[in-house]
């Protein structure tokens, strides 16, 4: 009777230990999914080799800038007939994205966008407007801008396209939606903007209102 107790016993010790053994599967299951939860903004490390990469981390960063995670410093200069601003914009204190602003001789603008990855430019926006008198009367007088807009993407420091696209903004009259207008593939040198990239990093510190870059 006592063995057949004790047997009893040990069937009922090695039926509860199996039913309360945590399954691995399920565990790793469980830890993955905290994971993801817990860095559901988490960015790939991996760099950029491509086109359609720097297409990804330029809508990456428009994303940024658009819902301002990025912290921003700035600083103006005057250069002869050049007055300008440069705005930095930094996450986690690692430059991301340079905007070089300045009008000269009053009718004309430039607006350069530099967009950095691991201290490397990978994209670069620039818009030049040039505006100009188009009729009115001195009392009310009706403007033109002739924007010229060019998208340059970067690898290795080297342009593997580059495109322009040009078009007209009239004070008075209906304007074609520049969102509609077709760019066109063009060869581009990228050199002086990047000498000009260069001398705001270099000048990147400085505070208050500044000379040449």
């Amino acid at each position: 009777m006592k063995t057949a107790l004790l047997t009893l016993s040990l069937v009922l010790i090695i039926s509860c230990k199996k039913e309360t053994r945590p399954d691995p599967q399920k565990t790793e299951t469980s830890n993955d999914s905290m994971s993801v939860k817990s860095n559901p903004d988490a960015v790939s490390d991996d760099s950029i080799k491509s086109v359609e990469d720097i297409k990804k981390e330029y809508a990456l960063l428009s994303s940024l800038l658009a819902s301002k995670k990025l912290d921003s410093s700035s600083f103006t200069y005057f250069c002869n007939e050049r007055e300008g601003e440069v705005v930095l914009y930094k996450q986690n204190g690692k430059i991301r994205m340079v905007k070089d602003f300045y009008s000269e001789h009053s009718h004309f603008s430039s607006s350069t966008q530099y967009f950095i990855k691991d201290d490397q430019v990978f994209f670069i926006f620039q818009d030049e407007t040039l505006w100009n008198f188009d009729g009115g009367t001195p009392e009310k007088p009706e403007t033109k801008d002739d924007i010229t807009e060019k998208r340059m993407y970067i690898l290795n420091n080297k342009p593997v396209q580059c495109l322009e696209k040009t078009y007209s903004v009239r004070s008075k009259g209906n304007n074609q939606d520049p969102g509609k207008i077709a760019s066109r593939e063009t060869k581009c040198d990228i050199s002086g903007l990047m000498k000009n990239y260069q001398s705001i990093i270099r000048t990147k510190d400085k505070k208050g209102e500044m000379g040449c870059l």
